[in-house]
């Protein structure tokens, strides 16, 4: 009797060992599945705010490469009569005012003789100031005179190259008696061509080899 009550001990200790090692692998099993999940959270948190950057980069860069206009030109403006590259013709364009514009090939719009300026100005519409912007032309500054502006001189801009470029009050970098064109071009990184840019001075076209 005694034997047998020593064996029925034995076996509910046994089941006793047995129940608390599956209790405690259950609880690691969740913990560890617990932090799997809270690892997949913050790792899907991580995608989604790169996506959003990424984004934002993508809509800045579209903006940026929004330069065509509609062709028309300041009142007064005088076509030049001999230009080095004439209307219709091609060449390369050397200076990049922007993204994907160094390199690409440009056909000639129009050429014009004038006095063109680099400006630093704060956009109207509330944007961060803009340094040495290539180019303004005489033509495009109100009252400005028959002669050309010297550096330094303050201005108000009457072209719309840019968002909140039209009324802006700025200040002459540099001045430049040359002739501007104004191009097509499709730019080097891709993207729609670009039409009636304003403007390139001739120094910075080469011709096409």
């Amino acid at each position: 009797m005694l034997k047998s009550k020593k064996i029925l001990l034995a076996l509910v200790s046994l089941l006793t060992v047995i129940t608390l090692a599956a209790c405690a692998g259950n609880e690691e099993s969740d913990s560890n599945q617990d932090e799997g999940m809270e690892n997949m959270d913050h790792s899907n948190m991580d995608m989604g705010s790169e996506t959003e950057e990424n984004d934002d980069s993508g809509s800045e860069e579209s903006m940026d490469m929004d330069h065509s206009g509609t062709g028309e030109v300041p009142e007064g403006l005088k076509v030049s009569e001999n230009p080095t590259y004439k209307v219709g013709s091609k060449a390369i364009i050397k200076d990049a005012h922007m993204e994907g514009m160094e390199g690409a090939e440009a056909t000639i719009v129009g050429a014009y003789d004038t006095v063109a300026y680099a400006i630093s100005y704060t956009p109207t519409n509330g944007g961060e100031p803009v340094e040495n912007h290539k180019w303004v032309i005489h033509e495009e500054i109100p009252d400005a005179g028959e002669q050309p502006l010297e550096t330094g001189a303050e201005v108000t801009i009457n072209a719309e190259h840019m968002d909140g470029m039209d009324g802006a009050k700025a200040v002459i970098d540099s001045a430049e008696e040359t002739t501007v064109y104004m191009i097509d071009f499709t730019p080097t990184t891709g993207g729609e061509r670009v039409t009636n840019h304003q403007w390139v001075t001739e120094s910075e076209l080469s011709p096409v080899e």
